[in-house]
């Protein structure tokens, strides 16, 4: 419980030298930095519209951190989650284009196609790290730009627009194809759904199953892990796979549900901007909604901040990068004393059998 306290405390800390550095920057900027807060509040929660469009931006940021962690949990850094996206936009793309029927199987079958692409693609880096022997950092960046590179090739090439190719995407999916929306807001409850179920599922999955127990010793210490019989090898591989697999969801939600065409980067940065949420959480599933949540809000609610007051919207970006940073640090402060502490108090002492109470 002390544990947890403190380390509640140190995110505090940490959240409050961000907040400082946010409003110097804004002052800095010549900005009154609450007018600047509470534009960013009003554009991304002011209205059902707004807090609709913060859902879909929220969805795929979920769905690719919670991947992340899977893959974080056996001691991969999957950097490559962004061509994971790309590689399940690209195959819900497909489906969405070619496939006709009523509207619940295409949407089906184009969120499971997005799913199989970012296992496949998360696999192949797998399996460079498995069997190659390649860092799994070097071989996810490389098919990350093969995957970026399919995408743009596809826009401008076999799939673009009637007549002439356009850096917007290709033409619209064919309306059976979006993702059903509430109203007129573009807010999708099958997005939503399916990036909360997958927060349980990874949840469950890393607490509450032999996998997940697995899993953690490979990522704690391969090599004990294979000597004590787990096949390390397999583990990995799941690993990508399932991680891939919500990632390829958050590219097919993209596409389905917000931009309803393929467009260029279709992965829109949430790969890395998870990697930030994965690390600000601790790498535990239980934070990861709210802080998935308060990152859509600045990225939604900051693309105002050039209409308003004309500063640039990278400051939404920066205010992100900010707090992140200022976590990190606090934690790698708090690690560092922890460590500082057991090597001036001495080895614990050694349980006499017997006594122990």
């Amino acid at each position: 419980m002390s544990d947890l306290w403190t380390r509640m405390r140190t995110t505090v800390i940490a959240i409050g030298l961000a907040s400082i550095v946010g409003i110097l920057l804004l002052l800095a900027a010549g900005a009154n930095p609450f007018e600047a807060f509470g534009i960013i509040i009003d554009g991304s929660l002011g209205n059902t519209a707004r807090i609709g469009d913060t859902l879909m931006v929220w969805a795929p940021l979920l769905l690719a951190a919670a991947g992340l962690l899977i893959t974080f949990a056996a001691g991969l850094w999957n950097i490559g989650v962004e061509g994971q996206i790309v590689a399940g936009a690209i195959a819900a793309s497909l489906i969405a284009r070619e496939m006709s029927g009523p509207t619940w199987l295409i949407v089906f079958v184009s969120l499971l196609a997005g799913l199989f692409g970012g296992a496949v693609w998360a696999i192949l880096a797998g399996l460079l790290r498995t069997y190659g022997k390649v860092n799994e950092i070097f071989g996810g960046l490389g098919l990350f730009f093969v995957a970026q590179g399919l995408a743009i090739f596809l826009v401008f090439g076999p799939w673009k627009r009637e007549g002439i190719a356009s850096a917007s995407g290709t033409d619209p999916f064919p309306r059976e194809s979006w993702l059903p929306t509430i109203g007129s807001n573009r807010v999708s409850l099958v997005a939503v759904a399916v990036a909360a179920a997958s927060v349980v599922f990874v949840y469950y999955l890393l607490r509450g199953t032999q996998f997940g127990l697995r899993l953690k010793a490979v990522g704690s210490n391969m090599r004990s892990a294979f000597i004590l019989g787990i096949p390390t090898g397999r583990y990995m591989l799941a690993a990508f796979g399932l991680g891939g697999a919500l990632a390829g969801l958050a590219g097919a939600i993209q596409v389905t549900g917000f931009h309803h065409k393929l467009i260029p980067q279709p992965s829109g940065g949430y790969g890395f901007l998870a990697i930030l949420v994965a690390m600000l959480a601790g790498y535990a599933a239980r934070w990861i909604a709210p802080i998935a949540f308060v990152f859509a809000v600045l990225a939604v609610g900051s693309t105002l901040l050039p209409l308003k007051l004309g500063l640039d919207s990278s400051v939404g970006g920066v205010l992100q990068g900010a707090l992140v940073l200022f976590v990190v640090l606090a934690q790698g402060w708090q690690a560092r004393r922890k460590h500082l502490a057991v090597d001036i108090g001495g080895p614990p002492e050694a349980v006499v059998p017997g006594e122990a109470h």
